[in-house]
């Protein structure tokens, strides 16, 4: 069992930047690809970024390449999500996951576990 824990949202004005955190509950390195995703109410939810088991291979949905960078940082067993130049079509709901699949998967379906998600909004 792996449990996430979201950190860093909050509200931003168009423009501007955040930085996300995932802090996993046990050892992630070398045994779990990680993403993050997004959601906003009544719609599904969407692939945003996701990086392989050393981060060395990463990928972006389209809406955000360039602005948008995944990394882990194995000291501190986290997946952390910077988001700059950031739009009002950016506000949503975002969650991290982890998945078995270690080179790193853009496919929801192939997440096994979910954090709770934290709140990014972006005003115009």
């Amino acid at each position: 069992q792996v449990l996430l824990v979201e950190s860093g949202g909050g509200l931003v004005q168009a423009g501007g930047s955040l930085r996300l955190s995932c802090a996993a509950s046990r050892r992630i390195f070398s045994r779990y690809g990680m993403g993050w995703f997004r959601q906003t109410p009544g719609k599904e939810r969407e692939f945003v970024a996701a990086a392989s088991w050393n981060g060395g291979n990463t990928y972006y949905a389209d809406s955000v390449k360039g602005r948008f960078t995944i990394s882990r940082d194995s000291a501190k067993n986290t997946v952390d999500l910077q988001m700059n130049s950031l739009k009002p079509e950016d506000t949503a709901v975002y969650s991290c996951a982890a998945s078995t699949v270690v080179a790193g998967t853009v496919r929801i379906h192939e997440y096994d576990y979910w954090g709770q998600g934290t709140q990014v909004t972006v005003s115009s």
